[in-house]
């Protein structure tokens, strides 16, 4: 499990920072839709990158999970970071980071799953290409697909 930041004495210059797995496909495929949906509200940098500039941040902790830096220095880290994230989007989505922040039940299940995946990679990318594609600006929803050919013969089956 990833350890969550506080607080870093270091924050971004300017605009909130995303702080990401540079080296990881599906890391990059997200960033990207992510990146299409906050504009220029959101500044991202590799924690490969970052890594020298947030000094009381290490490395490590970088490795372990996605981090949101906003400009006072508060730290979102793992699923709370994309949550967080969701307020810059062109029309802001706020519930997910005030549910994680208020349920006990929501941040469990929500930092469990954002464990599975981050240690699945590999495998969260072969299925984030098979339900969506290969393009992240471009996503199909062939997710419909696959749900439309599995519910025919369970309605066929009971009706």
């Amino acid at each position: 499990m990833f350890r969550k930041i506080d607080k870093t004495t270091i924050p971004p210059n300017g605009k909130p920072m995303m702080v990401w797995d540079g080296d990881c496909n599906f890391c990059r495929y997200w960033i990207c839709v992510l990146k299409s949906k906050t504009g220029d509200e959101l500044e991202y940098q590799t924690y490969q990158e970052a890594a020298g500039y947030y000094s009381n941040i290490s490395r490590q902790a970088f490795a372990e999970a996605v981090r949101l830096i906003d400009g006072g220095g508060q730290v979102y880290s793992g699923p709370d970071s994309a949550y967080r994230a969701f307020f810059y989007f062109k029309n802001p989505i706020r519930f997910a980071h005030d549910w994680y922040d208020r349920s006990k039940v929501f941040r469990f299940v929500s930092d469990h799953a954002y464990h599975f995946v981050s240690t699945h990679r590999p495998l969260m990318l072969t299925l984030t290409r098979m339900m969506w594609g290969n393009d992240p600006l471009n996503r199909k929803p062939y997710w419909l697909i696959y749900l439309v050919i599995i519910l025919i013969p369970v309605v066929l089956l009971f009706f």
